[in-house]
């Protein structure tokens, strides 16, 4: 039985025509179009860019910015293949119109994903400059290059800007034309694999950027939402604004009707400005019926563990083999039982929304991430046609995956309509954290069985999670590998691994008390920040089980055999790669000589794949720790990883990027969970959900394998190996095995007390 096929295909066809998502074919567009436009602003090759008269080059971005540089990465992929010069390119996020096709930031997909079609959406626009440039030199073709937005013969060059407004560059594409052109060979680049100045950091510097909290129009008045008390079934008996009326600014209160059922029970105060609307919304009283879910975190982990010892739940993600046989007719078994708390966003720029009409179109201004399944939602809200709503892009102050699913939007929308003018509104930190998408609590039952050697014979792993995609885009779902019902491959991914296994079997269980108390959601890493820890934390304890050093008996399990071999053109190389990754982070780390280091203190190894097996981003890290065996505190001294992500776009961006996510998997590892109470989360503000501070960063040293495969993703890769790197450090410096996240202190202690 194979896994489920997730592929850039299913992707596609889940969400939409092909040809709109490859970016060659404008949406609504017949089949057989030519492409390349000449008009009064210039040329443009595909859609994606445009070359002016005056010679900027303007790279149309479909991605959100939200502090990884895409632009810039995306930007540089087009540079290459027209051989621009870099002074003249620059970046414009563009709005949702639907000539765009598909647009979604997420899954570390924005690069990998872009990278074919904007590559060779670069080199037409070189071929149709150097034709024409050629012609205007009088010179052969043959003897012709392309250089700095320059085409030029021996010493007499043409300027891209000057060909352009010539008029003489009229060279159209078909799409067969744009899939054969030959991309120039690896060794002739002179943009990627190398740093450049990150186009969006000036803006940012010096105040300009236009972030969704920034943006005005004309009119605008301010709102904060009035939030039942739990996420679903409320409905208003009643409510009073009497005490808010005696607020200079206070204008109104809106209950938000809402067909979609997104808003269960909503008020909107609206006010002159926000912080009258903000203190308006706190003195509004509301009497309501409630029946919606208000589940504790201790229900939920219950339900998890119960769920996954049920042999009747759950769908098949992978299955190779019949692990099942394997592990009744063993003598010995391993298995372990591992958690992970709820975990929320907490972005620094709150969420908010501006919404406005104007005429008979709609226009929405909100950080979004997935506009592509936010947009229906919100004309199915207003009750009009899809083709009459805009949404423009802003940068995000920070998105981690809370904003792909824009539900904030809706209530913006709503009371604009009502009031018949444009409203912001903007949560409070605290709105913010309690309608927040979390990344769900998290159950998962593994067990394995080895050979007198150590061989992998048979490994189970059951995963009982809340299935952000079952809310969010429920179309998304795959069929499961066993042709019953279905998976949501986004809550186990990362579990199929890259091991040598004989058989092995993959399941993922939705966990509906989960979904009865939050909307769970996609959180920076998704499954893999949680599959990963469970897998690697297990494989360690094998190794220990089995009195092998756990590098060594890594080592000899990435035999990249059979699937595990990789498949160009995303996963060449395979464990292979993987392999090296780990040797090399070794190496850096002084693996070899961790036994010298004192009492308290250990080494520990982890590995990762990012995100999807099919787009894998191998990544190894070793931590080093200290306990005090006395508190069970942890000290993480340093985080050691090596990168193999193929091609960087941007290397510095990559490296801000690994930087950040390492942080973000220290925050998840030792700091950063909340629980949940009578349906709603426990810590509402950063006085008591307690991420990362700077005073706990470790020294960090991180090396990228340089080369020339195809460039994967690099927004969440590096926080997949940071936990079990460090409860594999603290097993290393003290015996203690925790299988809980965040590693409490308490539990710490508690386990070398066992």
């Amino acid at each position: 039985m194979s896994a489920v096929d997730v592929t850039r295909r299913w992707f596609l066809a889940s969400l939409g025509s092909a040809a709109v998502a490859t970016g060659f074919l404008p949406g609504g567009a017949q089949a057989g179009p030519l492409f390349g436009v000449v008009s009064s602003r210039g040329y443009s090759p595909t859609l994606w860019y445009e070359i002016g008269g005056d010679g900027r080059i303007l790279v149309h971005v479909t991605r959100a910015e939200m502090g990884q540089h895409i632009g810039t990465a995306l930007a540089r992929i087009v540079a290459e293949e027209l051989e621009a010069n870099w002074d003249h390119v620059e970046v414009v996020h563009v709005d949702t119109d639907p000539r765009w096709g598909v647009m979604i930031t997420g899954g570390s997909w924005s690069v990998h994903k872009s990278f074919e079609e904007l590559s060779r959406a670069g080199a037409a626009g070189r071929i149709a400059l150097l034709e024409a440039g050629a012609r205007m030199l009088g010179a052969p073709l043959k003897d012709c290059v392309a250089r700095a937005s320059e085409v030029r013969h021996g010493a007499r060059a043409i300027s891209y800007a000057d060909i352009v407004s010539s008029g003489s560059v009229t060279r159209q594409f078909t799409e067969e034309e744009l899939k054969a052109i030959a991309l120039k060979p690896a060794s002739e680049r002179r943009f990627l694999n190398r740093d450049a100045a990150a186009r969006d950091v000036p803006s940012k510097v010096n105040g300009t950027a236009v972030y969704g909290i920034d943006r005005k129009v004309d009119g605008m008045v301010f709102a904060r939402p009035v939030l039942p008390p739990t996420r679903y079934g409320n409905s208003i008996v009643s409510w009073d604004d009497g005490a808010a009326r005696k607020l200079p600014g206070y204008l109104s209160t809106v209950v938000i009707d809402d067909p979609t059922g997104t808003c269960q029970g909503w008020l909107v105060a609206v006010a002159e400005s926000w912080p009258v609307a903000a203190k308006a919304a706190d003195l509004i009283a509301v009497s309501y019926r409630s029946d919606g879910g208000a589940a504790s975190e201790d229900q939920m982990l219950a339900e998890g563990a119960r769920l996954v010892e049920n042999p009747s739940t759950g769908g098949i993600f992978f299955q190779e083999g019949d692990p099942l046989m394997r592990i009744a007719e063993a003598a010995a078994l391993h298995e372990g039982v591992y958690r992970t708390h709820t975990v929320l966003h907490m972005h620094l720029e709150a969420l908010n929304a501006l919404a406005w009409q104007d005429g008979s179109t709609w226009h929405v201004h909100a950080g979004n991430q997935w506009q592509s399944v936010t947009l229906p939602l919100v004309a199915e809200a207003l009750g009009i046609n899809q083709a009459n709503l805009v949404f423009e892009t802003s940068y995000l102050g920070g998105g981690f995956g809370r904003r792909l699913y824009c539900e904030y939007i809706v209530p913006a929308a709503l009371a604009a309509k009502k009031l018949g003018r444009p409203v912001k509104l903007i949560f409070a930190r605290s709105d913010d954290t309690k309608f927040d998408q979390p990344r769900s609590p998290t159950v998962q039952r593994l067990r394995s069985v080895t050979d007198g050697r150590g061989a992998l014979l048979a490994y189970d792993h059951r995963c009982a999670s809340g299935w952000p995609t079952r809310s969010i885009f429920p179309e998304f779902l795959a069929p499961s590998a066993d042709g019953h019902g279905t998976v949501d491959v986004f809550a186990i991914n990362g579990a199929d691994h890259w091991y040598d296994t004989a058989s092995q079997r993959i399941q993922a269980i939705c966990n509906d008390v989960v979904h009865a108390t939050m909307l769970p959601g996609y959180l920076r890493s998704v499954a893999p920040g949680y599959t990963t820890w469970a897998l690697e934390t297990h494989i360690d304890e094998l190794a220990h089980k089995l009195g092998r050093d756990p590098a060594e008996y890594r080592r000899a399990l990435l035999g990249a055999k059979g699937r595990n071999g990789g498949a160009a053109p995303h996963a060449v190389g395979g464990a292979n790669r993987l392999r090296a990754v780990m040797e090399r982070v070794l190496e850096k780390a002084g693996w070899s000589g961790r036994e010298a280091l004192p009492p308290g203190k250990g080494m520990g190894l982890a590995l990762g794949t990012g995100q999807e097996r099919d787009m894998p981003t191998w990544i190894a890290t070793v931590a080093q720790v200290a306990v005090d065996t006395h508190s069970g505190a942890v000290t993480v001294e340093r985080l050691t990883s090596v990168v193999d992500a193929g091609t960087l776009a941007h290397p510095d961006g990559a490296l801000a990027q690994v930087e950040g996510s390492m942080l973000w998997g220290l925050s998840l590892a030792l700091f950063e969970s909340t629980e949940y109470e009578k349906g709603l989360p426990r810590d509402l503000n950063l006085d008591t959900y307690t991420p990362l501070r700077m005073t706990d960063v470790p020294e960090l040293d991180i090396e990228f394998l340089r080369n020339d495969h195809m460039p994967v993703g690099l927004g969440e890769p590096g926080v997949i190996s940071i936990a079990p790197a460090i409860g594999n450090a603290i097993f290393a410096a003290t015996g203690a095995r925790v299988r809980d996240l965040p590693i409490r202190p308490a539990a710490v202690r508690a386990a070398m007390g066992a």
